[in-house]
């Protein structure tokens, strides 16, 4: 067990291998703190924090969130990223999604109750479905279909904060909860499924890139740094209601597929397929409540964002490019 007094304190990841996870894990050790990690690796990747793992202040857990967590010693901040968060990998295990979201997060607020550790879970913008508000600010409810293919997801968040929250009213836990929007950065999966990448990934194979529907459904994308600032931010804040945390600066998917085509200067053009179920047509965050309680706001640009993402794909194996997700059992 690694000593306290050297640290800031301790702190537990989940899903520590994933995109985002990987990145706080970074964040807390810059910041002072012992990490542990945590991931049953069903998504994410050691390669994301293998260069964390020759540090003294760093361990890993492979562990399955969703059974019984035992973590030894002195804990300070729990974070639970652990969890599914593409369609792709989503439809392809859903119970897997919603027992992560469900009995992942009732053991992370049962350990932070045990521990008297402040505890901060990822939630999203999904948990407003196809919204009938826009932009989408923390106190609308939502417009979700429960039995539709992405219900797994949305609805796991969803449980996930009124769990949340009754831990924090009930048991006086001290929870946070943030609602991430669209982000993008370093250590995406290039085949995750959503625009970014796959936008990104079909010009470096030289493909068409895909837009479903007409392109005219809007999204905005938050690059990662922004994000882990504003997460962070509001774990240290002693704000206990839901936050929204993403870039408000709004786009179509059309003008989106444009701008990659004129960023990585392919000669391939959109081809349009049907939009999928449920498919969000606008996704826009209304940060008020963070710019206030936070004083955040996202500072990098999209087009420098853009630039520093295309760098990290561009230097990625030749084989990264052509691989298919993964087959889950």
């Amino acid at each position: 067990m690694s000593e306290i007094k050297n640290y800031k304190g301790r702190v537990l990841v989940t899903g520590a291998a994933g995109f985002l996870g990987s990145h706080l894990c970074d964040r807390f050790i810059k910041e002072g703190y012992y990490v542990i990690g945590m991931d049953n690796l069903i998504t994410g990747d050691l390669k994301n924090i293998e260069h964390l793992f020759p540090l003294e202040q760093f361990e890993f857990c492979h562990h399955d969130v969703s059974k019984f967590i035992h973590v030894p010693g002195a804990l300070d901040y729990i974070l639970h990223f652990a969890s599914p968060a593409s369609p792709i990998d989503y439809l392809k295990i859903p119970i897997q999604t919603l027992k992560v979201g469900s009995l992942g997060t009732h053991n992370c607020l049962g350990l932070a109750k045990a521990k008297n550790a402040r505890i901060l879970v990822a939630s999203t913008s999904e948990v407003y479905g196809d919204p009938l508000v826009h932009p989408q600010n923390e106190d609308y409810w939502g417009n979700v279909n429960p039995i539709g293919p992405r219900g797994v997801y949305d609805e796991a968040k969803r449980f996930q904060e009124a769990i949340t929250m009754a831990y924090h009213t009930f048991h006086n836990v001290a929870t946070r909860i943030v609602r991430i929007f669209n982000t993008y950065g370093p250590r995406m999966r290039l085949n995750d499924g959503r625009a970014l990448p796959a936008f990104i990934g079909q010009a470096l194979r030289g493909e068409d890139l895909t837009v479903f529907g007409d392109g005219s459904q809007t999204r905005s994308f938050c690059y990662v740094d922004d994000l882990i600032e504003g997460i962070y931010r509001l774990l240290m804040s002693d704000y206990s209601k839901p936050v929204n945390v993403g870039n408000p600066d709004e786009i179509s998917l059309k003008d989106f597929a444009e701008e990659i085509i004129k960023l990585t200067g392919t000669t391939q053009k959109i081809a349009y397929k049907p939009l999928p179920v449920d498919d969000p047509k606008q996704r826009q965050p209304d940060i008020t409540r963070a710019k206030h309680i936070l004083n955040w706001e996202p500072k990098v640009s999209r087009a420098e964002g853009l630039k520093i993402t295309y760098e990290y794909f561009k230097s990625l194996p030749k084989e990264e490019l052509v691989k298919q997700p993964k087959e889950f059992k």
